[in-house]
């Protein structure tokens, strides 16, 4: 059988309460006294019972962690990423698929039937009202991959999706491109809006340059493949800011299927710099999203909010910059 928490009292020759102070956070015990409980709980191999003590302390240490979008290999480096640094911080993820849901109605029921301490919503589609949905519930929330915004309304932490798109038509234009094409992800998605407002506003600077747009059904290879295919029966633009790197990964399938060689006959730029676009038959040109600095600051970020719920909405946002490989002519 299990030890208990009163086979560690009797071993330790300690009050039950003792060993109770000794594996809580922040109670009052001594060096000693701990020392002593935390001996007698490895010789009996007693793990304290984390569920059972939540219902003293009213905290779970649990986060939801919500996203929707599984078809994108880029969450595998996120959701290892992030479980990585909640459990270093005591924290027990949960992790929530949320690939069809529409109403945060429905994801704040579950998460409060978990009894999760915090939110952690993982997303560069939802939008802002989706996160906001669990500040108006009294849930601790980080809207992490969210919209910028000078006035946010809850916790953001990511990039500048509207920079970015400059910073790809900036990259096209450099490059003597004269036609050139925006591809995005769904057409609802913020990511997508932003990254297509700022691309189309800087290529509106350049009268010479002309662009098309068009959307993909999802964030994915094969919404990215399917969308190239059928814009690959009409003609092509001389290069596509694919708004994604799995999108991109999808585009240049299409095309080299097509016949036409990436980037002599069309040239790709995506974004996000996902470890795959870095490898040899891939060799994407980029836009470098930082995201392990992006997950670091959102984990701060839901820790200081189970100390200081009330905290006042900040967004913050890192800068990208541009990973040159080999499916864009060099800049002449």
């Amino acid at each position: 059988m299990n030890a208990t928490l009163k086979d560690v009292a009797i071993r330790a020759g300690v009050s039950r309460s003792a060993v109770s102070r000794a594996f809580t956070d922040g109670a009052s015990v001594s060096d000693k006294m701990r020392r002593k409980v935390e001996k007698a709980a490895g010789e009996l191999g007693y793990s304290p019972n984390l569920l059972a003590r939540s219902l003293t302390t009213r905290r779970t240490k649990m986060i939801g962690l919500i996203s929707n979008n599984f078809h994108n290999p880029i969450f595998l480096t996120v959701f290892d990423q992030f479980t990585r640094a909640l459990q270093e911080r005591g924290l027990r993820p949960l992790l929530v698929n949320l690939s069809d849901e529409t109403d945060p109605q429905n994801s704040v029921r579950m998460m409060r039937e978990y009894s999760v301490d915090g939110v952690i919503v993982a997303s560069s589609t939802l939008p802002p009202g989706f996160s906001k949905a669990f500040r108006d519930h009294g849930v601790p929330v980080v809207h992490t991959f969210g919209r910028n915004s000078s006035e946010p309304s809850v916790h953001v932490v990511g990039i500048d999706n509207v920079e970015c798109g400059r910073m790809a038509a900036r990259t096209l234009v450099a490059r003597g491109m004269t036609r050139v094409g925006f591809m995005g992800g769904p057409e609802a998605a913020t990511s997508t809006q932003d990254r297509q407002t700022g691309f189309t506003q800087e290529i509106a600077k350049h009268p010479q340059v002309t662009c098309e747009v068009s959307y993909a059904d999802d964030y994915s290879f094969d919404a990215g493949r399917q969308e190239m295919l059928r814009l690959a029966q009409t003609r092509l633009a001389q290069a596509y800011f694919c708004g994604d790197d799995v999108l991109s990964i999808g585009a240049l399938s299409a095309l080299r299927d097509s016949g036409l060689s990436v980037p002599e006959d069309v040239g790709i730029i995506g974004l996000n710099d996902m470890e795959m676009a870095g490898w040899e038959n891939i060799n994407l040109t980029t836009i470098h999203q930082p995201i392990k600095q992006i997950i670091k600051s959102s984990v701060e970020l839901i820790v200081a909010m189970l100390e200081e719920p009330d905290r006042a909405p900040e967004a913050r946002i890192f800068p990208c910059s541009v990973v040159e490989r080999g499916t864009l002519r060099p800049a002449p």
